[in-house]
């Protein structure tokens, strides 16, 4: 046996090392192979992150469900919707451009007294800021919908993100002398979960949208009034309902 060995120790070492070399390559590639399906996984899950939302059936004590819970979006300072125990409709509107109706829906809110919350890009405060202004000295509230309307989902990085809420609460500052509320809307409601973390960590709060006029799919009648939807009794699960 030892002779054998001897003989052909120099075969037996080459199949040796040929065998580990095998070993050593099939393990590098299955790691790629690994690495790149999570990559296209991540990938996949961040281009599906478009806020949605579930409805109940009519008339029934539900509230909508959104992508996310309320209490998961809670620990990244991101809201949809409040109390079901609370009778509250809150109004929001995002500008992207004006043509010719947000003079109209400020008569309106003025006309019944309501506060309503305008989310606006760069564009709508360079071209319209006297309607920014307006909105300011009559009680609403205006929050960033970034500068340039991306996809904020494919900004990964920090800077990129702040930049474009920067540029709009410089702006809003310049056009009316007073300090944005950190109040951020994702645009076309694409976001990731690093996005709200980085809103968060830049002091803002999240608000998506819900899209329902109460008294369309609720169970509730409803009629124009003054260029308001107005509804005859209260929602019946008492859903925070946000007009856009």
């Amino acid at each position: 046996m030892k002779a054998f060995l001897l003989k052909y120790r120099s075969s037996l070492l080459l199949f040796a090392v040929m065998f580990l070399f095998g070993w050593g390559s099939a393990a590098v590639v299955a790691k790629w192979q690994s690495d790149r399906e999570t990559e296209e996984t991540m990938h996949i899950e961040a281009a599906v992150d478009n806020w949605g939302l579930g409805f109940g059936e009519s008339g029934k004590e539900l509230q909508p469900t959104g992508n996310a819970t309320a209490d998961e979006l809670k620990q990244y300072d991101t809201y949809y919707i409040g109390s079901k125990e609370e009778k509250v409709i809150y109004l929001t509107f995002d500008c992207g451009y004006e043509n010719g109706n947000t003079g109209a829906i400020l008569d309106a809110l003025k006309k019944h007294n309501a506060p309503g919350t305008f989310f606006v890009v760069g564009h709508f405060l360079e071209s319209a800021p006297e309607l920014v202004k307006r909105m300011v000295t009559e009680g609403h509230t205006v929050g960033n919908h970034t500068y340039h309307h991306p996809d904020m989902s494919a900004i990964s990085d920090k800077e990129s993100f702040q930049k474009e809420l920067d540029a709009v609460s410089s702006l809003f500052q310049e056009v009316t002398g007073q300090e944005m509320t950190k109040y951020y809307r994702p645009p076309q409601g694409k976001y990731s979960t690093e996005n709200l973390a980085m809103a968060k960590e830049l002091g803002y709060k999240t608000f998506f949208l819900e899209p329902r006029l109460c008294g369309l799919e609720c169970g509730c009648t409803a009629d124009r009034g003054g260029g308001l939807w107005k509804t005859d009794r209260t929602h019946p699960s008492g859903r925070n309902c946000i007009v856009t």
